[in-house]
């Protein structure tokens, strides 16, 4: 795609990071096929290709951005179903990302948008906040049918009780038995902490199991994700140092094999911290050692671990597996997750249109309810094809999201391996 940049535009380096991608598009339109966005609404604006153009013509003009621009770049799930397809290698993740960003600097509005991108903002990435506002919604649930229709659907997401830690707060959860063959930081997260610790627990469960020795920083909360795809840079990239340097300085001082997310959307955002930094003097080297160390569980444990696996040939489950957008379009881990569940004996569904999201994408099932809803209904019904016994993912939002749509229990990826391999059965499959 030919661009009208100044050289005097392309000096600033965000600009010249996005005018780079822009050249890669050859109009080919591929993206479009697999958005979901696009294949619902139909308009070419609200397909990648059409962003493209709305986030070329913002940055060549140099232009706030109007009411137009902003709906269609807020409709963006941030998927990258269109990365995943594109033959010419455009990294749109890294331009919707500078779009929002402009958005957020240079357009208004309306005063409930900025009321509720702000609450969100406050809330989520902080678990204690957190916590008190889900007991807090817990009171107003029974009262939600007077409530208006956006209050009321965010509601249906929200947890109807908060699960009770079983494993006891500490920094580092050392092995109890044999030699430690390896030693990992784990990325507790910010939402997950709270209404869902049993996958943390999971996880530590397991990697002990298994001679890994987990350390939890106790000053990281957020990986900055949520923040970041508000496009409030600024409050990201606070997140973002604090992390860097948190893990950076026990990697130097007590050697670290890897960093473990169990949430697909922050591993995302982790492994693009070399990306954020690369033009920070101070900072790109950290950024990237930290991004290089990044490994979703799975890819952990499919890669780098021999899982001792104990098989009950009595009871075969149908799992059918999501991958989350984030984990097989924005990371590239697919099999992984899926060699993992194979191994236990159980049978792997594919669901139909697999690569298409879930709807959750972050905050995007708050913040755009009716595309949202589509995206769920059509998730559902596909899974209802395979008919599964239980359905496996690796992210706490689609988790989420599905489960506010069927009565089908949605479990964590990493419960199942913990599960069949030595570990407690997930409470979630308890009637199974």
């Amino acid at each position: 795609m030919q661009t009208n940049f100044t050289n005097d535009q392309l000096q600033n380096k965000e600009n010249s990071s996005s005018e780079q991608i822009i050249r890669k598009c050859v109009h080919c339109g591929m993206c479009n096929a697999t958005c979901p966005t696009y294949n619902i609404l139909g308009d070419e604006l609200d397909g990648p290709r059409g962003r493209i153009y709305l986030i070329k013509e913002m940055l060549e003009k140099n232009k706030p951005a109007n009411k137009k621009t902003t709906k269609h770049i807020d409709r963006c799930l941030s998927c990258y179903a269109c990365m995943t397809t594109c033959p010419s290698g455009v990294n749109y993740m890294h331009l919707i990302d500078h779009g929002r960003n402009h958005v957020e600097k240079t357009f208004k509005r309306p005063i409930f948008e900025r009321f509720v991108r702000s609450a969100l903002s406050f809330i989520l990435p902080n678990p204690f906040i957190f916590k008190i506002t889900l007991l807090l919604t817990m009171f107003i649930k029974p009262f939600s049918f007077i409530l208006p229709k956006f209050l009321k659907n965010s509601l249906k997401l929200m947890p109807s009780y908060l699960p009770r830690k079983k494993l006891k707060i500490q920094k580092v959860y050392p092995i109890k038995n044999g030699k430690t063959v390896a030693r990992v930081a784990l990325l507790t997260g910010c939402v997950q902490r709270v209404i869902s610790p049993e996958i943390n627990e999971s996880t530590i469960r397991l990697l002990n199991r298994h001679n890994v020795e987990v350390v939890v920083l106790p000053e990281i909360n957020c990986c900055g994700s949520l923040n970041h795809h508000l496009g409030k840079s600024e409050l990201a990239h606070k997140s973002f140092i604090k992390n860097i340097n948190a893990w950076h300085e026990e990697y130097l001082n007590n050697g670290l094999d890897a960093i473990i997310s169990n949430t697909s959307g922050c591993g995302t955002t982790l492994k693009d911290y070399g990306f954020i930094f690369r033009n920070d003097k101070n900072l790109r080297k950290k950024a990237k050692k930290i991004s290089e160390l990044t490994k979703d569980i799975t890819e952990y444990l499919n890669d780098s671990l021999n899982l001792k696996f104990k098989k009950d040939n009595s009871t075969m489950y149908k799992i059918a597996y999501h991958s989350a957008c984030s984990m097989q379009h924005g990371q590239k881990v697919h099999t992984q997750p899926i060699n993992l569940i194979k191994k236990t004996g159980n049978k792997v569904l594919d669901i139909p249109e697999g690569h298409i999201c879930c709807g959750s994408a972050g905050t995007y099932n708050i913040l755009q309810q009716k595309i949202a809803k589509t995206l769920l209904e059509n998730k559902i019904l596909n899974i209802k094809k395979v008919s599964p016994d239980f359905i496996s993912t690796g992210n706490i939002g689609c988790m989420t999201q599905i489960s506010s749509g069927t009565s089908i229990p949605v479990v964590h990826t990493v419960e199942v391996i913990d599960w069949l391999t030595g570990g407690p059965k997930p409470h979630k499959l308890k009637n199974l």
